[in-house]
C-alpha cells in the first residue's frame, strides 16, 4: 500500500513537472540516503530530547519543510499542497528505507512553480501598472491561506511586482529604469534556479528532520560544513556580520563585535540588505532573492576598500525608508572585540554621580592561549576586571554591564565574570539528556566591584550573557534593565557522520546537536521566557520574529530544584522606587516619547500587514512622516554632540527622488562619527536608573548594608 501512494504521489508530480519547460529535475545522490539514515539513528536516541523518527514527526518534518520552501505561501497552489499530502507520514519512511524520492519530487514540483512565477512576474514588466486604482498588498503571507487557483496566484503576484515598482518609483526612478532594474532582479532568480544542486535540496530536507526536534539542532552537508568553515576565516577581512535569507531578503542575523558593520553603530540584527555598491560611487547591485552565498560573495573583498549597503531597517514596514551605509572593509582582530569602557555623568539636582559604563560584545577567552599555558591568555573576565579595577580608581558611583547584543560565547567565563561581583558560590545548572544536573560554581573569593550595579540587555542577549543576567538578579546583586532577552538556554555539539562511519574522505556531513539545558541556579531555566528585566525599556525588537519564542518547536520552559546559594542582597525594596523615578523622567523626555510613537506605529503597520498600492495615498503618507520628522528635529534642538539630530543620524534613502550612488564617503564618515556621540536613549536611561540606585544607597548606609555585600 505505501508503495502504491508513494506511486501515485510521484506520479502526479511527474504530470505537474511536464507542464512546462523548467530546470531539470533534480534526483537524491547515494550518499545522502546513507547520510540520513545514520541522522536518523543518532537524532533518535542521543539528543537532549529524543524523538522517535514515526509518522507524528514526520508531519512536523513535513510542515518544516513546506515553511523552508515556501513560507510565505507564495509559490505553491492549495492542489500542490493536497496532493503533497500522501507525503506528509511518509517523511519518516523515506529516511529509514533511504529512498529519498518523495523529498525532491516535493522541490522539484515546487521549483517548477518558482520558474512560473518569476516568468509571469517579467511578463508584467511590459505594461507597467496604474497607480490611481485604490487596492492593497498583504506583504506577510505566512498565516495566509494558500491560493487556490491560478488566477488567484497571478493576482497576487501582480499585486506583489507593483509593489515593487511603486517603490522605486517613489525613490525617484522612471519607468524605464524601474523595468530594467525589476527585469533584472526576476532573470537573476531564475538564473538561480538553475545552479540549485541535488545537495542543496538535501541540505534543506534533512535541516528541516533536525529543527523538528528543537530549533538549534541542525543538518550541515559537506559542502554546507566547508562553506561554514570558509566564512569563518573570510569573515576576518570583511564586514563583520553573519547573514542569512528571509522571504527574499538577505538579513542580518548577528553583528561581529568589532567588525565595521558593529562599529559603525548603524546597523544591527534583522536589518534586510536589498543593494551592496563596491567602492564610494559604484552603482547599487539589487540583491533581492539572492542566494545568501551569492550575496555574501559580493559584500566580501579587499581590505580597506569601501562596500555601500542599501538597508532597510528591521523596524521598517516594507515600504519604510532605506538606509545607504559605507563601510570600509577590515581586519576584525580579537582587540576590537574587547570590553570597553567610559564614564558617564548624571546630574540629580546639587549631586552628581559618576557611572563607568562597561560593553562587553561577547564572552570571549583564547582557548588556544590558555591551554598552551600561556598567563597572559586574553579573556573577557580578565579584561573587564582590569576596567573595574580602572573606574574604582576614577571614583564611579555605580557600574553598568551593557549585554546588549552579546550573543554569549564561553560558558566558562560567565562564570567568571559573574565571580567578580559576587562573592563566591554557584553561577548555573546544566542538565544532560540522563537528567543529571551539574552545578557550575565560581569558587573565588572576594569581589573586584561591590558597589551599584546595572546590567542592561536586550533580545540580542543570549547563552552566556543570560546566565551572567540570571546570575547577578538572583543574586540580587544588581538591577537588570532593558528589555526580555533572547531565550537560549540550550547546549549544542558538532557530531561528525564521517567519523562515525569510518570514512575517508567527507560525504555524509555532521550534526549540530542539543545535549544540555541550562537553569539558574533559583531552579528556573533561561530557556525560551529569558530574563525578564527588573525595569523594562522600550525595545524596537519584534519579538513575534526574533528570539526562542519564535520557534514553533522550541524547548518548553522548566523548573527543577534550585542550587544551595545565599543572596548578596535585596532589591525588591528599591525597584519599585527606580521604576517610579524611570516612569516620571521619560514621560518628560521627547526622545522616549518619539520612540515610543515610532514603535506603536510599527506595531500598527505590522498588525494592518496591508500597503496601498495608490501612488497619491503612498506620497501623501510620505508627506505626514516627513513633516513628522521635521518637527521633531526643531523641537529636539542639540542633541550634546555639537550637531543637530539630522546630522547625527545616519542619513536616510527617502522617497524624494535621490538614487543609489549620490552619496559622499565623507559625509557617510562624517554622519557615522556624529552619531556615534550622539545620545544612546536607552544607555542614557539606564545610567540613570544605575545613578538613582546610587543615590539611595548612598543616602541610607542601612539600606545600603542590606543591599550591597
Amino acid at each position: 500500500m505505501k508503495n502504491k501512494l508513494l506511486w501515485i504521489f510521484l506520479a502526479f508530480t511527474s504530470v505537474a513537472l511536464n507542464t512546462t519547460q523548467a530546470a531539470q529535475k533534480i534526483m537524491p545522490l547515494p550518499q545522502q540516503s546513507e547520510a540520513a539514515h545514520l541522522s536518523a539513528e543518532i537524532l533518535s536516541k542521543y539528543p537532549y530530547k529524543p524523538v522517535a523518527l514515526d509518522d507524528s514527526l514526520s508531519s512536523k518534518i513535513f510542515d518544516l519543510y513546506l515553511k523552508s520552501l515556501d513560507g510565505e505561501k507564495i509559490f505553491l497552489l492549495k492542489s500542490d499542497i493536497d496532493s503533497f499530502a500522501n507525503a506528509r507520514t511518509r517523511l519518516d519512511d523515506a529516511i529509514l528505507d533511504e529512498d529519498l524520492s518523495v523529498p525532491f519530487a516535493m522541490f522539484n514540483l515546487y521549483q517548477q512553480r518558482m520558474t512560473e512565477r518569476f516568468s509571469y512576474a517579467r511578463s508584467l514588466l511590459k505594461n507597467g501598472f496604474n497607480f490611481k486604482r485604490h487596492e492593497s498588498y498583504q506583504y506577510i503571507r505566512k498565516d495566509a491561506p494558500w491560493p487556490k487557483s491560478e488566477d488567484e496566484l497571478n493576482d497576487l503576484w501582480r499585486k506583489r511586482v507593483k509593489s515593487d515598482w511603486l517603490r522605486l518609483k517613489l525613490a525617484g526612478k522612471n519607468d524605464e529604469s524601474i523595468a530594467d532594474t525589476l527585469g533584472k532582479r526576476y532573470e537573476n532568480s531564475l538564473s538561480n534556479l538553475s545552479k540549485v544542486k541535488s545537495e542543496d535540496v538535501f541540505q534543506i530536507f534533512m535541516n528541516a528532520y533536525a529543527m523538528a526536534i528543537d530549533p538549534h539542532t541542525n543538518f550541515f552537508g559537506v559542502r554546507a560544513s566547508e562553506e561554514f568553515d570558509i566564512s569563518m576565516r573570510l569573515s576576518l577581512v570583511g564586514i563583520g556580520a553573519a547573514l542569512n535569507n528571509k522571504d527574499e531578503y538577505t538579513v542580518i542575523r548577528e553583528l561581529l563585535a568589532g567588525g565595521p558593520a558593529a562599529l559603525s553603530g548603524k546597523l544591527k540584527a534583522g536589518d534586510r540588505i536589498v543593494g551592496v555598491g563596491q567602492g564610494e560611487n559604484g552603482p547599487i547591485t539589487d540583491i533581492m532573492g539572492w542566494r545568501i552565498d551569492d550575496a555574501v560573495a559580493l559584500m566580501r573583498g579587499p581590505e580597506n576598500t569601501v562596500v555601500v549597503l542599501d538597508v532597510l531597517p528591521a523596524e521598517a514596514g516594507a515600504d519604510g525608508k532605506h538606509k545607504l551605509i559605507s563601510l570600509v572593509r577590515k581586519k576584525i582582530s580579537l582587540d576590537k572585540q574587547a570590553a570597553t569602557k567610559s564614564i558617564i555623568d548624571v546630574k540629580d539636582g546639587g549631586v552628581t554621580r559618576h557611572i563607568g559604563v562597561i560593553s562587553l560584545p561577547g564572552f570571549y577567552q583564547d582557548f588556544s592561549a590558555r591551554q598552551n599555558g600561556d598567563k597572559d591568555f586574553k579573556s573577557a573576565t580578565r579584561d573587564v576586571s582590569r576596567l573595574l579595577e580602572e573606574l574604582k580608581k576614577d571614583k564611579v558611583d555605580g557600574v553598568l554591564m551593557d549585554l546588549r547584543n552579546n550573543g554569549g560565547g564561553s560558558l566558562n567565563e560567565a562564570i567568571e565574570l559573574t565571580g567578580l561581583f559576587i562573592n563566591k558560590g554557584p553561577v548555573v545548572q546544566e542538565r544532560d539528556a540522563k537528567g543529571n544536573v551539574k552545578v557550575e560554581s565560581d569558587d573565588n573569593a572576594g569581589h573586584v566591584w561591590n558597589g551599584p550595579l546595572g546590567v542592561l540587555i536586550n533580545r540580542g542577549s543570549a547563552s552566556a550573557s543570560e546566565i551572567f543576567a540570571a546570575a547577578i538578579q538572583d543574586y540580587g546583586r544588581g538591577v537588570v534593565i532593558g528589555g526580555k532577552s533572547f531565550g537560549k538556554g540550550t547546549v549544542q555539539t558538532i557530531v561528525d557522520l564521517d567519523k562515525i562511519a569510518k570514512n575517508d574522505k567527507p560525504k555524509l556531513g555532521e550534526l549540530k546537536m542539543t545535549i544540555a539545558q541550562f537553569f539558574r541556579i533559583n531552579g528556573g531555566t533561561t530557556q525560551l521566557r529569558g530574563i525578564t528585566p527588573d525595569i523594562a525599556l522600550e525595545t524596537a525588537t519584534d519579538m513575534e520574529d526574533f528570539g526562542e519564542s519564535s520557534y514553533d518547536n522550541a524547548l518548553p520552559w522548566m523548573q527543577i530544584k534550585a542550587a544551595d546559594y545565599r543572596p548578596a542582597g535585596d532589591l525588591t525594596s528599591i525597584v519599585p522606587k527606580l521604576i517610579t523615578n524611570h516612569d516620571k523622567r521619560v514621560s518628560q523626555d521627547k526622545d522616549f516619547q518619539y520612540l515610543r510613537e515610532d514603535l506603536a506605529e510599527f506595531s500598527t503597520l505590522r498588525k494592518k500587514n496591508l500597503i496601498s498600492l495608490n501612488e497619491e495615498d503612498r506620497r501623501k503618507e510620505r508627506e505626514m512622516r516627513e513633516a513628522r520628522d521635521k518637527l521633531r528635529e526643531e523641537n529636539k534642538g542639540d542633541n550634546g554632540s555639537g550637531k543637530t539630530p539630522a546630522e547625527a543620524r545616519s542619513r536616510t534613502l527617502q522617497d524624494d527622488g535621490m538614487l543609489p550612488g549620490e552619496r559622499n564617503l565623507k559625509a557617510d564618515l562624517a554622519i557615522e562619527k556624529a552619531n556615534k556621540n550622539a545620545k544612546d536613549i536607552l544607555l542614557n536611561e539606564a545610567v540613570h536608573i544605575l545613578s538613582d540606585e546610587a543615590n539611595l544607597l548612598y543616602a541610607s548606609p542601612k539600606l545600603a548594608t542590606s543591599i550591597l555585600p
